[in-house]
């Protein structure tokens, strides 16, 4: 199965991640297919970038992300409350 998750960079006691599209057996800073955006938790206020058509590409062919992931697309509008798929024009007009 193929998953949307965090994949932790930067440096000791500073975290930064990239979202990526990874198969779900691959470790954590493993191999991946795509990366699809970042975030900085540690700046203020929190640094989230995302490639919503990307996203919307891969959960429209079945990939399921992790649950902050949802959490993250959530609040860019990419998925509304329910966790189903926003269009895309929708979430400009929101954003």
């Amino acid at each position: 199965m193929v998953r949307i998750r965090l994949r932790r960079m930067g440096f000791r006691h500073k975290p930064s991640y990239r979202v990526v599209v990874a198969d779900s057996r691959a470790p954590r800073d493993g191999k991946f297919i795509e990366t699809i955006g970042h975030y900085n938790p540690q700046t203020q206020p929190k640094l989230l970038e995302i490639k919503g058509d990307r996203a919307r590409y891969w959960l429209s062919v079945g990939a399921q992300p992790s649950e902050t992931v949802v959490r993250l697309l959530k609040s860019k509008g990419i998925l509304d409350e329910s966790g189903t798929i926003q269009a895309e024009a929708a979430a400009e007009t929101s954003a």
